[in-house]
């Protein structure tokens, strides 16, 4: 099997038309910093530009998938200067609101948005925990597969903000359930997340990445111009219906949140829902 190391994943080719994309953060529990972003980028653009390939599975090395964005501070972590842009928006070093929307656009709404666009089959392979960015990455994808132990959180109302950036909740929760997991913070669980139409498949963890390849398989068997052509009418479809403004709207209220939490607590959260490593390297 061919492998390509980057800074913060591998990419596996485990056959000639799957592309196989591995967090490999394990000791972060794939918590997402900006060099995984940018890597994750990286690597799916690649894959889409490979003719070869015609299916994209994305997966995390070590104990879960993701535990999220990493909010502890680090050495590359400017949108736009130690990496370059993929939006069009800028102002990623202006001060206040301006700097902080623009950043959050960039990292996580447009990227995001760029990866559910992909125009190539997209399958997450969920083991673990997902939590809030981690959902984010598996919702941006087309399928979710998810081993019996795997376990959905979104956790940010509790930090003060109405949910993460990529606000899709009711799309894969229905509207009173996402209400539910937002209001109380709570922990589904992947026969949950399959009841809701969340999740496609739950298997056992030791078949998670066997069954996956072999569905990744079936997949690229049929013909690279159907598939992609099949992926946007599906895209389209929940387009019509909304989902773009949708999330725009929620990102705008996310924004909100933080200007409030600037002024009530000094910083863009609310101090008391973070982990205590991110509050103490945030000196709260």
């Amino acid at each position: 099997m061919v492998s390509e190391q980057f800074e913060t994943i591998v990419v596996e080719r485990p056959e000639p038309a799957i592309a196989r994309i591995v967090m490999n953060r394990p000791e972060a529990r794939n918590a997402q910093n900006l060099q995984m972003t940018y890597d994750l980028n990286t690597a799916f653009d690649q894959a889409v530009q490979d003719d070869a390939i015609k299916v994209i599975i994305l997966a995390g090395n070590g104990p879960h998938f993701s535990a999220g964005h990493d909010l502890r501070p680090g050495a590359k972590n400017q949108a736009g200067v130690d990496f370059p842009p993929v939006g069009n928006w800028g102002g990623f070093n202006e001060p206040n609101a301006h700097g902080r929307f623009a950043r959050e656009q960039e990292i996580y709404l447009q990227i995001t948005r760029r990866w559910r666009n992909l125009a190539k089959p997209t399958i997450a392979e969920v083991h673990g925990k997902c939590i809030a960015g981690g959902l984010m990455l598996a919702w941006a994808c087309d399928l979710i597969v998810a081993s019996s132990d795997a376990e959905f959180c979104d956790p940010v109302v509790t930090m003060g903000v109405c949910g993460v950036e990529w606000f899709v909740h009711p799309w894969e929760l229905g509207a009173r359930k996402a209400k539910e997991m937002l209001f109380t913070a709570d922990v589904w669980s992947a026969d949950e997340a399959h009841r809701l139409g969340m999740v496609n498949h739950v298997v056992p963890r030791g078949d998670l990445s066997s069954f996956t390849l072999a569905l990744a398989r079936r997949i690229a068997a049929k013909p690279a111009f159907a598939l992609k052509l099949s992926k946007e009418a599906v895209n389209r479809s929940v387009d019509i219906m909304g989902q773009p403004a949708a999330i725009d709207q929620a990102f705008a209220l996310h924004q909100l949140c933080h200007a409030h939490n600037l002024q009530e607590f000094g910083m863009v959260v609310d101090p008391a829902g973070l982990h205590p490593s991110v509050k103490k390297t945030a000196n709260v």
